[in-house]
């Protein structure tokens, strides 16, 4: 069709299918097929496809790296703009700051900032886009010393619902500024460009790494959440229950990453040194001299393209024991041997006035399950989000990088946020023209499926 410089495909064209399927990162696709999909090559493109889909009367919905485990951006109907296209970097080292479009990936955006001294908190996964990341917080690399990757925004240009482009600032456009540092699947715009404050590179990475036998795993994860007030916020500790090749039972893992500065270095790992424990670990990596790519080749290993995923968390800052004993049904029951329960030490972060962010905890307790074959998706579904049921008790909502409201509903902002987000979505976009968080209705998975049957899950 005429009228943009990238391809609108409707329903049914040549390019729809491949587009539609592609939009998903996940090998486990959404049964939902959007009425058209706009490739955008630039903003103009934006404002036309948000235009486009108003006099049509057709709700938008957004794809930026396409990494979202549920496919948020694909839904039934409407117009998905695919921002995938736009990955430009514009780097402005004398002043810390960079400009990035929203399909930008973590690696290549920190390829271009070393080359330059710098360094930004982007997401653990290296296929991830900024986009998404950003918006739904950012919990990236060194986050914990550096805070939520939103809090490093520093202004964005977005299409709002009436296809005017914009340039927000904290001083120009407060209330859209709250809403990006946050909001995740739920901001009611389209971000086209986010300006950022980049941070000096560190001194060096050294990544630690202990195995532990099966037997060790509540006393494992029990002394790393108790722990995890005491050590350095520069200081990346997360465990996992996983199985370990050569390895028959599932294996607790701690992985240490110490991001050295002039103020802190290698002494930020003697206290995992010093573990009660460690005497018994199966296996062993210290203090090994790390760069950002290794980190992210590490991480890719965990969840290679390819695979279908399903993958939930919840934030809790229970007592550790009543959070294992919450737990049990998803620690004891890793549907096979490529799924894993990570257990994230976050620690907490305080909140801020000029963000939206909010949801979190000590801990971040989040299934994930890998396989490969369709007729697997109930049993890993199951697991990943019913079985995760159990820590109702214990939670205080999730993150939106994992969330799942279709097939687990639960909260991603704290009441107060949330009863603002949707106050600023009524004045900013009062027709409701942009997509916001998926609902149960709209899941297509084979747990849905089940429920919807009235069989039990």
């Amino acid at each position: 069709m005429t009228g943009f410089d990238g391809r609108l495909l409707t329903r049914g064209a040549p390019g729809y299918e491949e587009a539609r399927l592609g939009a998903v990162w996940n090998e486990r696709k959404p049964d939902r097929h959007p009425d058209a999909i706009l490739l955008a090559a630039g903003d103009r493109d934006v404002q036309a496809g948000v235009r486009w889909a108003a006099a049509r009367g057709l709700r938008v919905s957004v794809r930026s790296g396409g990494h979202s485990w549920i496919g948020n951006g694909v839904r039934d109907g409407g117009l998905l703009i695919d921002l995938s296209t736009l990955d430009e970097v514009v780097i402005d080292a004398p002043n810390r700051r960079a400009t990035v479009r929203p399909a930008v990936q973590g690696t290549r955006f920190n390829a271009l900032l070393a080359a330059e001294g710098l360094v930004f908190p982007s997401g653990h996964c290296p296929s991830v886009g900024v986009g998404g990341f950003l918006l739904g917080g950012g919990y990236g690399w060194n986050s914990r010393a550096l805070g939520p990757a939103c809090f490093s925004v520093e202004g964005v240009d977005a299409v709002l619902a009436d296809g005017t482009l914009v340039h927000a600032t904290d001083e120009t456009h407060p209330d859209l500024m709250w809403a990006v540092r946050g909001s995740g699947p739920g901001f009611f715009a389209v971000v086209t460009r986010f300006h950022l404050r980049v941070h000096p590179a560190y001194e060096q990475i050294l990544r630690s790494a202990y195995v532990f036998p099966y037997e060790l795993r509540d006393e494992v994860l029990a002394w790393t959440y108790d722990t995890v007030p005491e050590i350095s916020d520069s200081l990346e500790m997360s465990a996992k229950v996983a199985f370990t090749p050569g390895v028959e039972q599932p294996t607790t893992m701690i992985t240490a990453a110490a991001f050295c500065t002039p103020g802190e270095g290698p002494e930020m790992l003697e206290p995992l040194e010093k573990a009660p424990f460690l005497r018994h670990a199966l296996r062993r990596v210290e203090r090994r001299p790390s760069s950002l790519d290794d980190l992210y080749a590490l991480s890719d290993g965990l969840t290679p393209k390819g695979r279908r995923y399903a993958v939930d968390g919840v934030w809790t800052d229970a007592p550790v024991q009543r959070v294992l004993a919450a737990g049990r049904g998803v620690l004891d029951g890793l549907p096979n041997r490529e799924s894993f329960l990570l257990w994230m030490l976050w620690g907490g972060q305080p909140t801020r006035e000029n963000a939206c962010w909010s949801t979190q905890g000590r801990l971040y307790f989040s299934p994930n399950a890998v396989w490969h074959d369709p007729a697997d998706d109930l049993l890993n579904e199951t697991w990943a989000h019913e079985a995760l049921r159990d820590l109702d008790p214990v939670a205080r909502g999730a993150q939106f990088a994992d969330a799942n409201p279709a097939d687990r509903p639960d909260h991603g902002l704290d009441a107060e946020q949330a009863a603002r987000l949707e106050g600023l979505r009524e004045r900013y976009d009062p027709d409701r023209l942009f997509r916001a968080y998926l609902s149960p209705e709209e899941s297509t998975t084979a747990l849905a499926v089940r429920r919807r049957a009235g069989k039990p899950a």
